[in-house]
């Protein structure tokens, strides 16, 4: 069994054929097959029959999936730990939200890099419905975002943060300080960032309640660009407390209430619970509850990723 054939596996499980597998992984479609026949051959299993539907896996080739997953997790991150053993140097990935990645991981993570010379710290934006997956393969050392809707056995989290959602307008706006019913909601225009685009999180959730529909919603590249167009636009925007707080004070913001606004929500670090799991990853979910790094996080938000590097290196994962 070779980290080449787990890897044609693992790539036709995930792309739900030989083709698709192919196509991941840039290679032909006879050399897939000639990986998944050896495994089949050794194993003593057919890990997976073709039916009208698709792929049907096995019991046997389930479990494998989620084995060569694991194993291939393993090899990348050993490799990652021998070059950074010879070069005398750490690295912690941290998959986040798009709403913490934002507002509050770059103050947090630049404080925690500062504390050791030897630590680099990686910063991804992903789904956090991808939490659990990344975590489990080892393509990610920590996870930070909204709380899970389930914790496996195998993941350990901890709550660090509470925070609010407000409803933002333009000062001169028709609904600027009012409270409105979910009917009046629901018509309006909402600028939002990329955190409106998933299930997982404060965002999608406030959406939802509310009932807002898909036409109504316009979503922009980061939070604060759609909180900056709600102040020249009609429109309702989505902001963090502790971010817009200051625009609210100065006026050139104003506040809309309604049903689920404004809305509470907590942040959550999600690691492995094994003894694997980098002590570094250990180290950050210790740190992440002191009032050092609350305060990081609530007036951190303006710090750029030029400030932090090379310490945090930020990535954009799809």
């Amino acid at each position: 069994m070779t980290p080449v054939q787990l890897r044609a596996f693992l790539a036709t499980v995930r792309g739900g054929s030989v083709k698709a597998a192919a196509a991941d992984l840039d290679v032909s479609e006879a050399a897939v097959s000639m990986h998944v026949a050896h495994l089949r051959k050794e194993l003593g299993d057919r890990l997976f029959t073709r039916t009208a539907n698709g792929l049907a896996f096995t019991p046997g080739g389930l479990r494998l999936a989620s084995r060569a997953a694991e194993m291939l997790g393993l090899q990348n991150q050993t490799i990652l730990e021998v070059s950074q053993a010879g070069g005398g140097r750490r690295l912690l990935r941290v998959a986040a939200s798009s709403l913490f990645a934002e507002y509050a991981a770059p103050g947090l993570l630049e404080l925690f890099a500062s504390r050791a010379d030897d630590l680099d710290v990686e910063l991804s934006v992903q789904n956090p419905q991808d939490f659990a997956r990344l975590l489990s393969s080892r393509a990610v050392d920590v996870a930070m975002g909204p709380p899970p809707a389930a914790v496996d056995s195998s993941l350990t989290y901890t709550a660090f943060l509470n925070y609010q959602v407000f409803a933002v307008v333009s000062p001169d706006h028709p609904f600027a300080g009012r409270r409105l019913g979910a009917a009046e909601l629901r018509a309006q225009n909402w600028l939002l960032g990329p955190s409106a685009v998933g299930k997982l999180g404060m965002v999608p959730a406030i959406l939802r309640r509310i009932g807002v529909p898909e036409e109504q919603q316009r979503i922009f590249q980061s939070h604060t660009a759609a909180v900056e167009e709600a102040k020249h636009a009609a429109g309702i925007a989505l902001g963090v407390a502790f971010a817009v707080s200051k625009d609210l004070a100065d006026g050139s913001l104003k506040q809309v209430t309604g049903p689920s606004l404004p809305a509470r929500g907590s942040w959550n670090l999600l690691a492995l619970a094994d003894r694997d799991a980098p002590p570094a990853a250990a180290e950050l979910a210790r740190f992440v509850t002191t009032p050092r790094a609350t305060q990081a996080m609530l007036r951190g938000a303006g710090v750029t990723a030029g400030r932090f590097r090379p310490a945090i290196h930020v990535t954009l994962w799809s």
